[in-house]
């Protein structure tokens, strides 16, 4: 087949995203509340910000900011993750980075599969939260081997799906109708399913053991656990989801409010109450329910280095230690203080965060800076000459080149786990003893993932290039 026939991978995920949004949206009708009131909140926002009207037309992420950035799913083998990988590469999709949240009373191990480059984040910036089962972690044998034998048993990808991920391994692409055949066999990977496959004594003892292994291993299909649009102001839409009949968790993971956001924040609505059917030995259908899905917000700051990220490391750890005890509705305005307070060490404005080398940035060149390039090739002048003698901190400070800082496109595990502990409820507070076991979920996974830090630096470096560039410098040191 003709490459040129294929459709893209960043156009396939783009219709995959927007069509899993569809499916979500009728399960779990609060959703569409949910989005309508983030649109709302950016509407407000951008009506009463001005300067961050421009910041977001001047950048792109106007563009992106109506785009849902991420969902999250859950599997339980390593054949599971494996062809998760596989339908993902269709899509343009990698796996970035490695999360142990079993730390955190979670028994998963975690990667986000996205796209890289940020030609394609803008296109469409949907990513997946995949988590693995950690099975070792699961303290009784027999419980351990009777959740292995029921995860072996079942089949998450329907024929179709498989055969049009060989197809677009062999062939190097899907045309038009393959890709729309694609999308709608994938989704149904991440339908939800009102029936269990267990009985309710099995569910309950996968249940007693953790929450979140029973939503594993008691179920068709991982299906989707949660979809996240982006917000340009969490802390409203936080006060303002119990007004729309949303319950929402107690406090907003990640670092506090700030003039100059960093990383994530993340809140949500707690996960919803939905009955399901279990099927008795003999063959009756018996009425139960399960806990699982919710709605979730998303606020996205600076991508940090890691001198960045292990000063916000260490100011996390410290606001919680001098809380002393897990988060909960009432001592989330104690913890808030103390979380502002401890932050107030991190630089809120992005020249020190630059100078300090604690965030990642894009350059571009100005408007002076482009036309100064435009006189150079016309004529020598006195200036043009100092130009090519100017370091990058120069060329900022002249006027010739702006940067603004790159948006984290990943996740922090701590907040993860806090999300999903908050839908697990306190049963899902268990501690488990396992080691973090990169090596492992990498054999499992079939590939190594990549290290987002070399992702971010990637990017700095190619947009300080086409600066050089444009600017028609041959040697432009930072």
């Amino acid at each position: 087949m003709n490459p040129q026939q294929f459709v893209h991978p960043d156009e396939i995920r783009t219709k995959f995203s927007s069509a899993m949004s569809g499916m979500y949206q009728a399960e779990v009708p609060l959703y569409s509340t949910l989005l309508r009131l983030v649109a709302d909140t950016n509407t407000q926002e951008m009506a009463q910000n001005q300067e961050l009207t421009r910041h977001l037309q001047q950048t792109g992420e106007i563009e992106r900011l109506t785009m849902e950035r991420h969902g999250a799913i859950r599997v339980g083998t390593a054949e599971e993750l494996q062809m998760l990988r596989r339908l993902f590469a269709v899509m343009g999709m990698v796996p970035v980075g490695y999360y142990d949240l079993a730390p955190a009373g979670v028994p998963v191990h975690s990667t986000a599969f996205r796209a890289v480059h940020e030609t394609s984040l803008q296109a469409c910036p949907f990513r997946v939260f995949t988590s693995l089962l950690r099975l070792e972690l699961i303290e009784q044998p027999t419980l351990r081997q009777l959740a292995a034998d029921i995860l072996a048993k079942r089949t998450i990808f329907t024929p179709q799906a498989i055969k049009l991920i060989v197809q677009h391994e062999t062939s190097g692409g899907l045309n038009r109708h393959q890709a729309d055949d694609f999308i709608a066999q994938s989704l149904e990977t991440f339908r939800w399913h009102h029936q269990a496959t267990v009985s309710t004594e099995t569910y309950q003892q996968l249940h007693d053991q953790h929450r979140l292994i029973a939503d594993v291993v008691a179920f068709k299909g991982p299906h989707i656990n949660h979809l996240t649009p982006r917000t340009l102001n969490i802390d409203v839409v936080q006060t303002a989801m119990a007004e729309h009949n949303m319950m929402p968790k107690a406090v907003i993971e990640g670092p506090p409010p700030r003039h100059c956001p960093i990383l994530l924040r993340q809140t949500s609505f707690k996960a919803l109450e939905e009955k399901i059917a279990f099927v008795s030995n003999g063959g009756q259908i018996i009425p139960g329910h399960h806990t699982a899905r919710f709605g979730e917000i998303e606020q996205r700051g600076a991508a940090l280095t890691a001198k960045g990220r292990n000063l916000y490391d260490h100011l996390l750890q410290s606001a919680q230690d001098q809380l002393n005890v897990p988060v909960n509705e009432n001592n989330a305005a104690q913890y808030s203080a103390i979380l502002s307070e401890k932050f107030s060490q991190f630089p809120d404005d992005y020249p020190t965060m630059r100078a300090e080398k604690l965030a990642f940035f894009r350059y571009f060149p100005t408007e002076k800076g482009l036309i100064t390039a435009s006189i150079q090739e016309i004529q020598e002048i006195q200036e043009i000459q100092e130009i090519q003698e100017m370091t990058l901190d120069e060329l900022i400070d002249n006027g010739f080149i702006q940067y603004e800082p790159l948006v984290y496109e990943d996740f922090l595990p701590v907040s993860a786990a806090g999300i999903f502990q908050s839908n697990l409820g306190e049963k899902g507070q268990s501690h488990f003893t396992g080691h973090s076991n990169k090596a492992d979920f990498q054999r499992d996974l079939g590939i190594a993932v990549i290290d987002e830090l070399q992702l971010y630096e990637a990017t700095q470096q190619r947009s300080v290039a086409e600066c050089a560039a444009a600017l028609k410098l041959t040697l432009l040191s930072q």
